[in-house]
Parts: structure tokens; sequence; C-alpha cells
């Protein structure tokens, strides 16, 4: 069982910035691709970013690329998603999980593990 714990999530304002932080319970993502989902209110989770196990291979949301980067740092068995240029259609729940095989994916049901969320708020 590996649990995943989020961090780093508040209150920002438009054009502001935020790291999250993912940190695994046990150095599983070794050998797993991990990825950020988000769920706003009412809506469908969406993928965010992807890495893969060794960390030289990363995707991203349309919506997301060029402001979010993620990144990993085995020693730490931590992802990290930095994000920037916030804007108010960011605001939602940020989950990290970890994928069942070496790379992230865009589809969800090929995660197994997942945290319990991070709020992030981006007010206009």
């Amino acid at each position: 069982q590996v649990q995943l714990e989020e961090s780093g999530g508040g209150l920002v304002q438009a054009g502001g910035s935020l790291r999250l932080s993912c940190v695994a319970s046990r150095r599983t993502s070794s050998n797993n691709g991990m990825g950020w989902f988000r769920q706003a209110p009412g809506q469908a989770r969406e993928f965010v970013a992807a890495i893969n196990w060794r960390g030289d291979s990363t995707l991203y949301a349309d919506s997301v690329k060029d402001r979010f980067t993620i990144s990993r740092a085995y020693a730490q068995s931590t992802v990290y998603l930095e994000m920037t240029s916030l804007k108010p259609e960011d605001t939602a729940v940020y989950y990290c999980a970890s994928a069942r095989g070496a790379w992230g994916t865009r589809n969800p049901s090929e995660y197994n593990y997942w945290g319990q969320g991070t709020q992030v708020t981006v007010s206009a």
C-alpha cells in the first residue's frame, strides 16, 4: 500500500504562482510514473500533467502547457507541480497519483494510488 500526501495549495491572485508537492510513503515512484489531476466543483476529474519513472519525459494538458511544470526528486520520493501565471479557471482540488506502470498517462484508470487532494483557489 502506498500513501500519497499533497501540500502547497492555497489562495492566490490571478497571475500568481504556487508549488504543489506530493510525498509518497515509500519509494514506489522509483519505478512508476506519476501524475497530477484536478477536479473543479461539478466537473469531472481532469488530467493536468504526468512524468515518467526516470523523470526525463513529461506530458501536459493543453490548458496548462507552458505554465505548469512537473518534476520529481527521488531522494525525497516527491513529485512537484510548479504552477505559474495562474488563472481563475485553474481553481480546483489537485490530486497526485502513482501510475501502475513506468509512464504517466492522461488516463486516470491507469493510476492505482491517489492522494487526498489539496485545494487551489485563484481569485480574479
